[in-house]
């Protein structure tokens, strides 16, 4: 199973980058760049000493960002979860709020936290604290009532309950939660950076938009899709070891 695995991770792989060929063979200069010629200038941009503050600038908002959606998502979820009437009360408002586009409350993040750090780090929580929230409510629900049966004649407490029973036997819907959460932290991190801000990769990619800078453009979304799928990988396979486990 590994080796079929890795032999289907390769050739999509190598399907993507041949589709990556012909469409720059298509399109041209003007729009894209060969992926040899990216590669090429990724190289280059990591050798800049110029390029290693705006990385690690996306590095801290986003590890701050994604650990506050996993926190308060949880949290959250375990609450909505544990209360079903709270639950049913406040679940379609979460869906209502997951559902607007988060654009629309950028401005209201940055009158709350001001330009910089703060607000890239709140926006980018905002896109993964609800998923992560969803996720862990339904967990909760799923849960088979002999579990709560079996907690109650043993007479524990609610956070015994939640430590020795709920969040074991949640954790493979609840992990699968935190991988949506994950990938959506960094796009909102990402678009943080994007409108107001003066480091990190979103303010590369948005002021070489703005310069009509190919190779920029081209090199920043190689790193950005190559960090996502490597991280997605690895959670992927964790959560269907899980779910194996379960």
């Amino acid at each position: 199973m590994n080796w079929r695995a890795a032999r289907n991770a390769l050739t999509l792989i190598v399907a993507l980058i041949v589709l990556w060929q012909l469409i720059y063979s298509a399109v041209g200069e003007i729009a894209m760049r060969s992926p040899l010629a990216t590669l090429h200038y990724t190289l280059h941009l990591l050798g800049s000493a110029t390029f290693w503050p705006h990385l690690s600038e996306t590095a801290r908002a986003f590890a701050a960002a994604l650990a506050i959606a996993i926190a308060l998502g949880l949290a959250i979820g375990f609450w909505l979860g544990f209360h079903r009437l709270s639950g049913e009360v406040m679940e379609p408002m979460l869906v209502a709020l997951y559902s607007i586009p988060k654009i629309t409350l950028y401005p209201l993040v940055l009158l709350a936290f001001g330009l910089g750090m703060p607000a890239k780090i709140a926006f980018g929580a905002l896109h993964g604290i609800v998923p992560i929230a969803i996720f862990t409510i339904n967990a909760l629900r799923n849960i088979k009532p002999i579990f709560i049966k079996t907690a109650r004649v043993h007479n524990l407490r609610t956070a015994e309950t939640l430590r020795v029973i709920l969040f074991p036997a949640a954790i493979p819907e609840i992990f699968a939660g935190i991988r949506v959460g994950f990938s959506l932290t960094l796009i909102g991190t990402i678009l943080g950076e994007m409108f107001a801000a003066q480091r990190g990769l979103g303010y590369l990619l948005m002021n070489a938009i703005g310069l009509h800078n190919v190779d920029v453009i081209m090199a920043v979304t190689l790193l950005l899709v190559v960090f996502a799928a490597s991280v997605s990988s690895i959670l992927l396979w964790a959560d269907r070891r899980l779910h194996y486990r379960a």
